[in-house]
C-alpha cells in the first residue's frame, strides 16, 4: 500500500464562502453531486509526479482516499483522508499542490453551479459558450489587461522521449529569453518542457511576473496532474471548452511531438484557421521537435495535406532542430499579433474576433454509438472534416487515459471507426506510427482503444 497522510488545511490564496448548497453538491456522491468528480481531480493533484496516465489504477491504489469540505465562519477547510505522502514536506502540503488543489475546487464549484444550467449562459449557441469560457477565465484571473500579447500556446505529448523533453525545455528557454509566457495543457512531457526552460531563462531576465498557465478539464486533470511549475492554473467543464480557452487566451502556439491528444489538438487549430471569416487572422503556428521527430512531423504533414489540403498547411511552418530560430520566428509573429490587435482595436487578452464554429464547441461524448458514426471522408467540407477526425482523436484520448474512457473499453471493447478506404488506410498509418513509436502511453504495453472498419 503506498505512504499516506491525513490532515485537514485550508485552500491557498482566496476562496469565497460556499452556500449550504454548494456545500452539500461537494458531499453529494449521486450522479448530481460533484464529490466523486472533486476526489477524483483532487487525488490526481495530490499525486503529482507519478508516472502513470492511467487514471482508474490512481483511484484503485488509493481506493480509500477522500476530501471533504467543511464549512466554517472564515471560508472552508479541507479535510483529507488518506492522501499521497508526496503531496508533503514533513508534514506540510507543497504549497504549489495547495494552490492547484485549491483551483480545482474553485472552478467545480463555479462552473457547475453558476455557468451550466445557468440562464445566463445558454450553451448550445456559439456566443453562450464563447462568454462561458470568457467568465470561467476571468474567475480564475487569467485574463491580464493592459498586458503586451506574450503568451505562447505549447502543445505536445506527454508520452515523449527525452531528448524530444529536452528539445521542448531548450525552446521554452529561448522564448523565456524572449520574455515570452508559457501556457500548456499542464501535464508532463512537451506540456512540462517549455515550462521549465522558460522558468530558467525568465530567472536571467529578471522576469519575476512570468506566467507558467495550465488549462485542463476534470478527465485530463485526473490522468495527468498539473506539474508544479504551473502558477495559475483553471479548470474548464469539458475539453471543446478548454481548447477554445487555448485559442482564444493565446497570442501563438507551438507544437511539439505527440500522440492522438497532439492531432486532435493541431485539427481543432487548423479547422478553426481555415473558417472565411478568420483568412486574415495573425496567429503564428509551429511544428517543431529534435531532428529524430523529423519523421513524425512528415507523417503529420502528409496526413494534414490529404486530409484538408494545402490551405492548412499554409497556417503552419515546421521548425526541425533549431529552438532558437523557433524562438525567433516566433517573437516576430507575436509582434505581428501585436500591430494586428491594435489596427483593430482588439484586447489582447482574449481574442473575441476569432471565429469558431459550433461543430468545434459542442460537447462530444465518445461514446461506441457516437464514435461509430462519425462521418470520416473527403465528400464534405473541408472544415467539418477537421471536426469529425478531432472528435475520433479525442475519443482515442479518452480510452487512452480518461476513467469514464478506460472503464467503457473495459465493458464493450474497443471503439470502432468507420472512413473512405483511402482516407482509412491514411488513418492506420498515422496512428500505427503512432503505437510503434510509443505515443500511446508513458509506460507498459499499449492495447489499442480502436478499431478501424
Amino acid at each position: 500500500m503506498p505512504d499516506t497522510i491525513s490532515t485537514t488545511i485550508s485552500p491557498e490564496g482566496s476562496l469565497e464562502i460556499l452556500s449550504q448548497h454548494e456545500v452539500a453538491r461537494l458531499h453529494d456522491t449521486s450522479q448530481a453531486g460533484l464529490h466523486d468528480l472533486l476526489r477524483c481531480c483532487a487525488l490526481a493533484v495530490l499525486n503529482c509526479g507519478s508516472p502513470t496516465d492511467d487514471g482508474l489504477a490512481l483511484l484503485e491504489a488509493y481506493s480509500d482516499f477522500d476530501i471533504e469540505v467543511i464549512p466554517q465562519d472564515r471560508g472552508i477547510r479541507l479535510k483529507l483522508t488518506n492522501a499521497p505522502a508526496e503531496a508533503f514536506v514533513d508534514g506540510r502540503m507543497i504549497r504549489g499542490i495547495r494552490e492547484h488543489l485549491s483551483a480545482v475546487l474553485r472552478d467545480i464549484v463555479y462552473v457547475y453551479n453558476e455557468i451550466q444550467g445557468h440562464q445566463r449562459f445558454d450553451l448550445t449557441t456559439g456566443e453562450g459558450t464563447t462568454n462561458a469560457v470568457f467568465h470561467i477565465l476571468r474567475k480564475a484571473g487569467t485574463l491580464k489587461p493592459g498586458v503586451d500579447p506574450s503568451l505562447v500556446v505549447c502543445w505536445g505529448g506527454h508520452s515523449i522521449s527525452r531528448e524530444e523533453y529536452d528539445y521542448s525545455k531548450d525552446v521554452g528557454y529561448h522564448l523565456g529569453l524572449r520574455e515570452l509566457d508559457i501556457c500548456t495543457g499542464c501535464g508532463p512531457g512537451a506540456m512540462k518542457g517549455p515550462m521549465k526552460g522558460a522558468n530558467v531563462a525568465h530567472a536571467k531576465q529578471r522576469r519575476h511576473q512570468g506566467r507558467y498557465l495550465g488549462v485542463s478539464e476534470p478527465g485530463i486533470i485526473a490522468a495527468e496532474a498539473p506539474n508544479p511549475i504551473v502558477n495559475e492554473l483553471v479548470v474548464m467543464p469539458d475539453i471543446e471548452k478548454r481548447l477554445e480557452a487555448f485559442v482564444r487566451l493565446g497570442h501563438g502556439i507551438i507544437v511539439f511531438p505527440g500522440g492522438v491528444g497532439t492531432a486532435e489538438e493541431i485539427l481543432y487549430l487548423l479547422g478553426i484557421l481555415l473558417h472565411p471569416d478568420n483568412a486574415d487572422m495573425a496567429l503564428p503556428v509551429i511544428f517543431t521537435g529534435p531532428s529524430s521527430s523529423a519523421a513524425y512531423f512528415r507523417r503529420i504533414d502528409e496526413f494534414l495535406a490529404y486530409t484538408l489540403g494545402d490551405q492548412a498547411r499554409r497556417r503552419y511552418r515546421i521548425i526541425i532542430d533549431d529552438p532558437t530560430e523557433v524562438a525567433r520566428t516566433m517573437r516576430k509573429g507575436i509582434d505581428e499579433v501585436a500591430e494586428y490587435r491594435r489596427a483593430r482595436q482588439d484586447a489582447f487578452y482574449f481574442n473575441w474576433r476569432l471565429t469558431i464554429d459550433r461543430p468545434f464547441q459542442a460537447p462530444f461524448e465518445p461514446t461506441h454509438q457516437a464514435m461509430a458514426g462519425l462521418t470520416l471522408d473527403r465528400d464534405q467540407p473541408v472544415h467539418e472534416l477537421a471536426a469529425n477526425l478531432r472528435r475520433a482523436f479525442s475519443g482515442i484520448v479518452a480510452g487512452n487515459v480518461k476513467e469514464y474512457g478506460i472503464r467503457a473499453i473495459k465493458a464493450h471493447g474497443p471503439f470502432r471507426l468507420n472512413a473512405e478506404p483511402e482516407l482509412m488506410a491514411r488513418l492506420d498509418e498515422l496512428l500505427d506510427s503512432f503505437v510503434v513509436q510509443g505515443r500511446m502511453k508513458l509506460s507498459g504495453n499499449y492495447e489499442p482503444c480502436y478499431t478501424l472498419g
